[in-house]
């Protein structure tokens, strides 16, 4: 008896081995993607945190300007400058913004391609 388990026990030994090798490999693929979007998800949120408060900034030095306005010249020169930069520099960081929300998500795609690259090699017949 013992003879005819020794060729069984082989194969399905490798087939456990060769099946957890797989989900290791597969799950290193997910940290991976996890990580990435993570990275992806910090950056969406550091630009929005800084078009908002640029965005402010330029708001609160516009008004500042509109009350210069009804002082003397040279006060008027100089928030208007500063209020073009913030202005300028909070239209980047919405560009940048906008350019950041428009990639779709591509969380788990690769472990999705390789699950079905893997069922796909299953299904074949072996020569």
């Amino acid at each position: 008896m013992s003879d005819n388990q020794e060729p069984v026990s082989g194969p399905l030994r490798r087939l456990g081995t060769s099946l957890l090798t797989l989900g290791r490999i597969r799950l290193e693929l997910l940290a991976i993607e996890v990580q990435e979007e993570k990275e992806r998800i910090a950056g969406l949120v550091l630009w929005a945190v800084l078009a908002a408060l640029l965005a402010g900034f330029a708001v609160l030095m516009l008004l500042v300007l509109a009350v210069v306005a009804l002082w003397d010249s040279h006060p008027l020169l100089a928030l208007g400058a500063a209020s073009a930069v913030l202005v300028a520099a909070a239209a980047v960081a919405l560009r940048q913004l906008k350019a950041l929300t428009s990639q779709p998500a591509t969380l788990f795609q690769a472990s999705l391609a390789e699950l079905r690259d893997d069922a796909d090699a299953l299904r074949r017949p072996q020569p």
